[in-house]
């Protein structure tokens, strides 16, 4: 793939353009720092937010069993017990199982700001921002023609993080059959899902939008 150079195939209609830190108005005042702490921090907030923590055993006094002498002390030749609810019985209470219980870890809203910065720029540097000016056929959404677009493009073998609008949804059906192609909306962006590609690609259409959530780092 060719870098700062549009190309276009007569039998495809789809261009598409590795974009650059002046095709979204930036420069280098714009770059932000960050360490890999800030970013871990994001990303185990994130993670950690997103477990329902609903995991749960009966301990003794939960299960369903009684809780009378099963048998007399002595006289039985069996071992002594004491109730049938016993951790040491089948079917008995667990010993210091995991309880439902619900943590959070927060962070603040500089550094999340911060560590989308960095992480935008990474992918401006190493050249994995991809431009497509696609123009599907009429008629229903078709994968192969997504694909196509990718493959004309040279990008159908890596990881995507494709930015799409939440209304458009002839091409949220298009790619979202594709295995490598993570759709992702303008309003529902976070550290992790936007660090989890090898390439972001933005239809051409959506520029203003991209430039908008962009600002929204800066």
């Amino acid at each position: 793939m060719t870098n700062n150079k549009s190309v276009q195939k007569e039998e495809q209609s789809s261009t598409f353009k590795i974009l650059r830190s002046d095709d979204i108005n930036l420069t280098d005042e714009h770059r932000a720092t960050t360490n890999k702490e800030g970013y871990s921090q994001c990303v185990r907030s994130l993670l950690q937010n997103w477990r329902q923590g609903t995991v749960g055993c009966k301990g003794r006094s939960d299960v369903s069993l009684s809780n009378k002498k099963p048998w007399k002390q002595k006289g039985t030749g069996r071992a002594r017990a004491g109730s049938a609810r016993s951790p040491l019985w089948r079917g008995g209470g667990v010993i210091f199982g995991p309880q439902p219980r619900t943590r959070t870890l927060s962070v603040s809203k500089h550094l999340r700001k911060n560590v989308c910065n960095t992480i935008l720029w990474n992918y401006l540097d190493n050249n994995t921002i991809v431009s497509l000016d696609w123009k599907p056929a009429d008629g229903a959404p078709k994968t192969s023609q997504a694909y196509n677009a990718l493959k004309q493009a040279g990008i159908q073998n890596k990881n995507i993080i494709f930015f799409v609008s939440p209304e458009d949804s002839y091409t949220h059906t298009a790619f979202a059959n594709i295995p490598n192609v993570r759709m992702l909306l303008y309003d529902q962006w976070n550290v992790y899902d936007i660090s989890n590609g090898e390439m972001w690609l933005v239809l051409q259409k959506d520029m203003d939008a991209f430039k908008e959530m962009v600002n929204l780092w800066l």
